[in-house]
């Protein structure tokens, strides 16, 4: 069986209802938490804190700049891409509205792809990378908490009636993507430095 792009839609507007309608108050005011930006800033301090402990200042300072470039690409191309598709939000979406969705935010119109969701991805990686320069560990811990955490923050926008499943996913690629393009190439520029020291 072919599925077609209108197919494909109507499977992800029935998935993000089916997600959203898993909801408490208790888990409202959890995925609200997780949807905030600004919560977040003590985790972004911890890991510059951790990557300046494990890899000395001049490295940490390299991954902390890809770090900051690969939040700028993952915000650029989400508001360039929201511009250019124009894919009203759930919340904006009466059919959506009509068919239960629970709603927490609201916000700019357009919603695909999920920048929360490109930036915690994105961050996931290029962070994960960072920490691997460090020979002596390999971090398998704080990969599976940081990519755990991109996770609940990304479906946190399911829940608020922000997304749509199919902007998370996308999302979720692209800020991989561009965290993995950011995280490599500062390794790159790492071992440039290196060789020059020789």
């Amino acid at each position: 069986m072919t599925l077609t792009a209108s197919g494909i839609v109507s499977i992800d507007r029935d998935i993000t209802l089916a997600i959203n309608s898993l909801h408490t108050g208790f888990t409202d005011a959890l995925w609200e938490l997780f949807s905030y930006e600004l919560t977040w800033i003590p985790l972004y301090i911890a890991v510059g804190v951790l990557l300046f402990w494990r890899l000395g200042w001049q490295r940490a300072l390299v991954f902390v700049t890809a770090l900051l470039l690969t939040f700028a690409c993952c915000e650029e191309c989400s508001t360039l891409v929201k511009d250019t598709v124009c894919r009203v939000r759930p919340c904006f979406d009466q059919d959506m509205l009509n068919r239960g969705l629970h709603t927490l935010e609201s916000g700019h119109l357009y919603g695909f792809f999920s920048a929360h969701a490109a930036n915690a991805f994105g961050f996931a990686c290029c962070s994960f990378i960072g920490l691997r320069t460090d020979k002596h560990l390999r971090y398998k811990g704080y990969a599976i908490g940081i990519f755990i955490w991109a996770a609940l923050v990304s479906i946190s926008r399911v829940f608020v009636g922000k997304h749509f499943v199919g902007d998370i996913l996308v999302g979720a690629a692209v800020g991989l993507i561009i965290g993995a393009l950011w995280g490599f190439l500062a390794r790159r520029f790492i071992a440039f430095l290196a060789r020059r020291k020789r």
